[in-house]
């Protein structure tokens, strides 16, 4: 299963998408859009998992495709 993050960089000021939770793959300025490509990819590399951080990196929600 492949692993998908979302999170904000160390100051806050941009969102990664993550795979694997080995390197960060894109930097958005917005987390809705980072949101939008990080589903995209999970829904295209079946099964895998979505996990969403707040600011604080702690788990907002996870989501299974």
């Amino acid at each position: 299963m492949k692993e998908y993050t979302v999170a904000p960089n160390k100051d806050v000021t941009g969102w990664l998408v993550k795979i694997e939770d080995i390197a960060p793959t894109d930097l958005y300025d917005e987390k809705d859009t980072a949101l939008e490509k990080a589903e995209q990819l999970a829904q295209e590399n079946k099964p895998s998992r979505l996990t969403i951080l707040d600011e604080h990196h702690q788990v907002e929600q996870e989501k299974r495709y």
